[in-house]
């Protein structure tokens, strides 16, 4: 006996849509995917071996947190870089896929130059906060790391979303408006 699929309406998600094919970007989007995939079974394997150790011998493993932190920035920053490559962002949807199709298209030009505009910014500014880590001989508190080895990934990974926005904004602009 067979149960039947819920039928959707205005108000379920289709059950039987597919994602749409990612469209072509000259770097590879795989490239966020795995630095993803590794990023998390990383956190996943030294939560894990925390926890582990702290059933078997009422200790933990202090370098657990901070490594856990900067995993997570990384995993956050990865990810949106290949949520902007693939126009998966944020955005109002009410407003940015309301209107004419012209309007539409105008509005995702000037939301992927403000997202490039806004990443680059971050980068540039954070290029300062590596460099002041870096003068200034700043550790991290958990393991007495330098701390720029950790914040050096704010402005690389900032550039990388700057520029899959640019890229976003070069394919929406050469697509033209799409009736």
């Amino acid at each position: 006996m067979s149960a039947a699929l819920p039928m959707s309406d205005s108000n379920s998600p289709d059950l039987c849509e597919t994602p749409a094919a990612d469209e072509p970007t000259r770097v590879p989007l795989r490239l966020e995917d795995w630095l993803t995939v590794i990023s998390m079974a990383l956190l996943a394997l030294i939560t894990f071996v925390n926890v582990l150790v702290r059933y078997f011998t009422d200790q933990s493993f202090a370098w657990t947190e901070e490594f856990s932190v900067f995993l997570l920035i990384v995993m956050t920053l990865v990810g949106a870089s290949a949520a902007v490559a693939r126009n998966r962002h944020i955005r109002i949807e009410f407003i940015a896929d309301g209107g004419t199709p012209k309007r539409r298209h105008r509005l995702a030009l000037l939301g992927a130059l403000a997202m490039a505009l806004l990443f680059f910014v971050i980068a540039g500014l954070s290029v300062l906060l590596v460099w002041d880590h870096y003068i200034y001989e700043e550790i991290s508190p958990g393991l007495g790391l330098p701390q720029w080895w950790y914040s050096i990934w704010l402005p690389v990974l900032s550039l990388a979303i700057g520029l899959r926005a640019v890229g976003r904004f070069n394919r929406l602009r050469r697509a033209g408006v799409q009736a």
